[in-house]
């Protein structure tokens, strides 16, 4: 089940989707009606709008089901509080759903496109979220729970991740949309949206998402793309990385520093190389050492100048290591955030090479 959350004319709009149990038990494939069926309702608050859904559905909504809630991006603007506490407080509901921000459209428009691996789209969003975080490690799958936590703790501010409708909405719904091999319409993640107390104030962009992953210590693997001295790319599969915050005070100022281990293997291998030699794998993390240290100071100064949002946690942090200064900074933390020194340092260490050592290209004959 999904839920998805938008504000029209002062009033909010929920959308639930629900299953329709007689066309998933069949698994009638494309015979029959959608297994799906979005019920909508309008009410001065949360709670109206949830029990006016029974002026238009036969059923009574069981929300113990819940995985994914949409909220729509000038909803997220005008602030989610409210939703929050609707949410946290409804009995039926757990707190390990997923929430995502409907990004550039309304979360009602995202439940209404049909999608063709999962029959039920909610699953299909459940699924792309988990794979994306596992496997690119650019966007955050985060909980209800998670969500609060990070809103109400001292020095740090919330993200979710946002997405995106491709191709036409109107016909997207349609049954259509998964009756052809390329589908009108998809979905997609696309960047984390980032709050200030309550309040969507900005995106990340999906590198400037990965880098926040970083410096959080929330990547499980991803993929590095590295440029080849005489042109050309090498990946490199990160199967291990972390990160930790240390935090200190230098004349009465508070400094974080970012201390990053990255290890993998050399993946695929598009240029001359010769990654037999040690120099040349020297090169190679050496190379993404200062690639990583780069995106994420990019990534920290866009935060910090744009937003003045601690997303990172840096205020909780300092909160944690040194409360003394804490209480003497924290009502001016939005200033001392986007002032604070962040110095960051990579390390990399590429652990092994493959089956085949140099690239096939060298290989194959003129």
């Amino acid at each position: 089940m999904a839920l998805g959350v938008d504000k029209i004319d002062d009033e909010y709009l929920v959308s639930a989707q629900v299953v329709v149990p007689g066309e998933v038990s069949s698994m009638k494939g494309g015979a029959g009606q959608s297994p799906v069926t979005l019920f909508q309702a309008k009410g001065a608050t949360m709670n109206d709008a949830i029990r006016n859904l029974a002026l238009v559905s036969p059923r009574t909504g069981y929300f113990g089901h819940l995985q994914i809630v949409v909220i729509g991006e000038s909803m997220a603007q005008e602030g989610i509080a409210s939703i929050l506490d609707y949410l946290s407080r409804y009995y039926e509901i757990r707190s390990d759903f997923y929430l995502l921000v409907a990004k550039e459209t309304a979360a009602e428009k995202v439940l209404n496109i049909q999608t063709v691996l999962e029959r039920i789209p909610a699953n299909n969003i459940f699924n792309i979220l988990h794979t994306s975080e596992h496997r690119l490690s650019n966007t955050r799958a985060v909980t209800l729970a998670n969500l609060i936590v990070d809103l109400e703790r001292e020095g740090k501010e919330g993200v979710l991740t946002g997405i995106y409708i491709i191709g036409d909405e109107e016909s997207g719904s349609s049954k259509q949309n998964v009756e052809s091999i390329t589908p009108t319409a998809q979905l997609k993640l696309d960047g984390i949206a980032v709050f200030k107390e309550d309040k969507l104030v900005g995106w990340l962009t999906d590198e400037e998402g990965k880098a926040y992953n970083i410096i959080t210590d929330k990547v499980k693997n991803t993929l590095g793309t590295l440029s080849c001295p005489e042109g050309g790319k090498v990946n490199v599969h990160v199967d291990s990385l972390t990160s930790k915050l240390k935090n200190t005070i230098v004349d009465g100022k508070p400094e974080i520093e970012i201390d990053i281990q990255i290890s993998g293997n050399i993946g695929e291998i598009d240029c001359e190389i010769d990654v037999t030699k040690e120099e040349t794998i020297k090169m190679l993390e050496k190379t993404y050492e200062e690639q990583v240290e780069k995106n994420v100071n990019e990534t920290i100064q866009v935060v910090q100048n744009d937003f003045q949002s601690d997303i990172f946690g840096f205020g909780a942090a300092i909160h944690q290591s040194n409360p003394k200064e804490w209480k003497k900074i924290k009502n001016q933390w939005d200033t001392e955030f986007s002032e604070i020194k962040v110095t960051v340092k990579a390390k990399v260490n590429i652990r092994h090479f493959g089956t085949v050592n140099n690239p096939i290209q060298e290989n194959i004959k003129d």
